[in-house]
């Protein structure tokens, strides 16, 4: 019988992305909308802010993750580069390298240079990008992949707190607003916890915490300055 193996890490770029756009558009959004609800604002406001908000957030979001794993792509391929010309000028050091790498991890001396010969031989560069550099297809740096899933994330995430406030008796939209975030936070910590195959009880539970930590202070200086302003 086959031996099949299902293994996550091909997930981890766009998953990464997406679970903190999901995340940071309901902490952010719902945040914003119950500490401006705190201090006084009347509906019609706090609608206006959580819509500026939505926009603000997912746009900055998708700027930010492109710029940051653009940066880390420009890093890889750096590194690729000067590997290339090691390669090219020093081939026996670079062998030398990979023979000691697979020594490291266990093989005999004679078992460790056998191999770094044979996979030279096949892909030299492909050999040293996996075994010294670390990096891989799977995991290798994707801009626009991280910048769209984060940026649509967040608006999905930042529309739940601004569908709340329409639907929501307003003299009870701060409590009603938290408490349906946190809920959402919840089932989205505990569903990208199973998407890693971690503890989904563990993934539920951090998440809430700090979503739950943000929405007070918040609520805190909005229910501050609003009685200071009034």
């Amino acid at each position: 019988m086959r031996h099949r193996e299902r293994h996550r890490t091909e997930r981890i770029g766009w998953l990464r992305a997406a679970v903190l756009g999901a995340n940071d558009g309901i902490v952010s959004t719902a945040s914003l909308v119950v500490g401006i609800a705190a201090a006084g604002a009347g509906q019609a406001e706090v609608l206006l802010a959580g819509v500026a908000g939505l926009v603000a957030g997912a746009l900055s979001m998708a700027a930010g993750e492109y710029v940051s794993v653009s940066s880390q792509g420009d890093t890889e391929q750096a590194s690729l580069a000067l590997e290339r010309t090691e390669l090219a000028t020093q081939p026996m050091a670079e062998e030398n390298e990979l023979a000691a790498i697979y020594e490291k991890r266990g093989l005999e001396p004679a078992l460790a240079r056998s191999v770094a010969q044979q996979l030279m031989e096949h892909d030299a560069l492909g050999a040293h990008a996996r075994d010294e550099l670390g990096l891989s297809e799977e995991l290798a740096a994707r801009p626009l992949q991280a910048a769209l899933a984060s940026a649509a994330t967040f608006a999905v995430g930042a529309a739940l707190p601004i569908v709340t406030v329409i639907l929501s008796p307003y003299a009870h939209v701060s409590l009603i607003v938290a408490a349906a975030s946190l809920v959402c936070l919840a089932a989205l910590g505990a569903l990208a916890a199973r998407v890693g195959g971690a503890s989904a009880c563990v993934g539920a539970g951090r998440v809430a915490f700090w979503g739950a930590l943000a929405m007070g202070a918040t609520a805190a200086v909005g229910a501050l300055f609003g009685t200071t302003v009034s």
